[in-house]
């Protein structure tokens, strides 16, 4: 897995969202690299989340990496709001973007944000290799270990097969994984090649979220180690 780093990116749904600013600091003391977003509208997924104006209000409090996964049916429409928000990355759903995903990513990266896209479990993993082998191609792929919509599921290990598919055929990939992650799971997670880890209730859910956080790095670095 040579030139991908370990990623830790804990999901800000499972936060404080009365109080995000200090949330979002904490974590990022704690050692997080990223800050994982969910961005649901309410259709693609029956969850309704946030949006533009809680990115804009949080980047004023942070540098960090804003990290966006959104659920939504038309991710068109939210590039141009979450760009000015201060997104920094952009991952859309490959379900919903069948026609339209060379747009997307050429906007997206016009923009100055980093192109991901993310599948459900449901879906082939072959349906993301275009957008990986494009001329202007996503720069990380998400695979989805839990339906999305909703925090604090359980993981489900059978899609460890479509991480390490991606991570035979794209060395050099970020391949992310989100749902159900914490130290129970990440050993399998992080064997099959994935980087970067998006942990919610794991989290913020431990007594000592620190200390998970780095058992999460431990394991991916680990995992780098041996491959």
């Amino acid at each position: 897995m040579a030139g991908v780093k370990a990623t830790i990116a804990p999901s800000m749904l499972s936060s404080d969202f009365a109080n995000l600013a200090s949330e979002a600091e904490r974590m990022l003391e704690f050692g997080a690299d990223w800050l994982h977003m969910d961005i649901m509208d309410g259709h693609f997924v029956p969850n309704l989340t946030i949006g533009a104006p809680v990115i804009q209000s949080l980047r004023k409090h942070t540098n960090a990496y804003l990290d966006c996964h959104l659920m939504v049916t038309n991710p068109l429409d939210y590039i141009e709001p979450l760009a000015k928000a201060g997104a920094s990355g952009f991952t859309f759903h490959v379900e919903v973007s069948q026609e339209n995903w060379q747009e997307l990513v050429q906007k997206i990266k016009a923009k100055g944000m980093k192109p991901g896209v993310a599948l459900r479990p449901g879906t082939p993993i072959e349906q993301v290799f275009p957008l990986v082998e494009a001329e202007a191609p996503v720069e990380l792929v998400l695979v989805m270990t839990v339906e999305p919509g909703f925090g604090g599921q359980k993981f489900m290990p059978e899609m460890m097969d479509k991480v390490r598919v991606l991570r035979e055929k794209y060395p050099s990939l970020d391949i992310e994984v989100d749902g159900g992650l914490g130290p129970t799971t990440i050993d399998v997670a992080a064997s099959a090649g994935a980087n970067c880890i998006v942990a919610g209730s794991s989290v913020f859910g431990a007594p000592s979220p620190q200390d998970v956080i780095s058992i999460l790095r431990k394991s991916v670095e680990g995992a780098q180690c041996k491959s």
